[in-house]
């Protein structure tokens, strides 16, 4: 039965399941994360990098809807040493998430669990997760009720963000353990990716975080963005970003004394998913 706005029926519905070495070093370390693609989404963002997949009006028979398929694929690629397990845009799927993964725990494996959404996450939800999820790495788009309803077509974006995150942060604090490895164990990375023309709005949301939660935890600054093959954008999403907005975000996230990564400005080469391919990074 298909429901609501994700269009997502009971079963999974998972585009992908890839080892995928374009995370944070501390979550891709040498072997690479075994990352879950879920299709649908519960944000219809306008510039979607994963487009291809993420609209909810886009359906593909080759997707997997089998919970059994799924996990035998992931314990094919966790055979191979990898010990990280992420699950990726899982908000509108996590009943389905945790039928995948108790399928592979039957099998013996207890790879780490990352819960990669776009940040627009139930508390509730969130609070079954406690004590499941080893590391949350949720987006943060926009402080900006506008920005919110204009790309993502949702006002209550920032509102909904923040009260998610806050939740993740009760269960994880914000510190980020890592192994002898310098693999993560617990923890919680905040993602945000600069827009450009809205360097200032990135700049409002890092003093937010600070205000709102503290200066330690730990931020991955995406310099990333490009204007996705075939969708059609206005300005100035039509375009990547420039140097001086991204470091102009940089330099505000290091004075406020925020912890994490940056990206090369022309990282955005690098992050052109094509999902249809069996590894869309390859």
């Amino acid at each position: 039965m298909v429901r609501g706005i994700c269009k997502t029926p009971d079963t999974p519905l998972v585009s992908s399941v890839v080892v995928h070495r374009g995370e944070e070093p501390v979550l891709s370390g040498e072997q690479g994360v075994c990352n879950v693609f879920f299709a649908h989404c519960n944000l219809q963002c306008s510039y979607c990098q994963n487009h291809q997949i993420s609209r909810n009006s886009i359906t593909n028979r080759e997707w997997k809807m089998s919970v059994n398929e799924v996990a035998e694929e992931i314990c094919g690629l966790l055979n191979r040493g990898i010990s990280m397990l992420g699950f990726v845009s899982p908000s509108h799927q996590v009943v389905q998430m945790l039928e995948i993964l108790e399928l592979v725990r039957r099998e013996g494996y207890s790879p780490r669990i990352i819960y990669n959404s776009n940040g627009y996450d139930s508390v509730e939800t969130l609070r079954q997760l406690e004590g499941i999820v080893d590391i949350y790495l949720p987006d943060f788009k926009y402080v900006n009720p506008e920005l919110g309803l204009r790309y993502s077509g949702v006002a209550d974006y920032p509102d909904v963000a923040a009260k998610a995150i806050r939740e993740m942060y009760r269960q994880k604090g914000s510190s980020l353990l890592v192994d002898n490895d310098g693999l993560a164990e617990s923890g919680m990375i905040i993602r945000h990716l600069v827009l450009p023309g809205y360097a200032d709005e990135s700049i409002r949301l890092l003093k937010f975080l600070a205000e709102e939660f503290t200066p330690r935890i730990y931020l991955s600054l995406m310099s990333q963005y490009y204007p996705p093959v075939g969708v059609e954008l206005q300005s100035p999403l039509n375009r990547t970003v420039t140097m001086e907005e991204y470091m102009g975000v940089v330099e505000v996230a290091q004075g406020i004394g925020f912890r994490g990564w940056i990206q090369d400005l022309e990282s955005f080469g690098s992050y052109q998913p094509d999902f249809s391919r069996s590894n869309p990074f390859e």
